[in-house]
């Protein structure tokens, strides 16, 4: 199990700057990959989401991953893996 998390996300996409500061507001290190620079991103992501590009999708170390997640779904998470206090 990798310990990253993985954004894939949108340079463009509203949810994609939200998630992200979440993440840094909390001071939790995350990979931001953008999936209009790289095929392969987008591959997964739509693979993960049935076809369809969902961004910001976040893959977590547990192997989940959450789509277009609200502030509260991803706080949820990151309280789970004992990310937040």
């Amino acid at each position: 199990m990798d310990d990253n998390i993985v954004v894939y996300g949108t340079t463009w996409c509203p949810d994609c700057v939200r998630a992200k500061r979440v993440f840094k507001k909390n001071n939790i290190e995350f990979q931001w990959i953008d999936i209009g620079q790289d095929p392969a991103a987008r591959v997964f992501v739509e693979e993960a989401n049935n076809g369809m590009r969902i961004v910001p999708t976040i893959l977590f170390p547990d192997g989940e991953t959450l789509a277009e997640p609200s502030n509260s779904e991803l706080s949820e998470k990151l309280s789970i893996l004992g990310l937040l206090t």
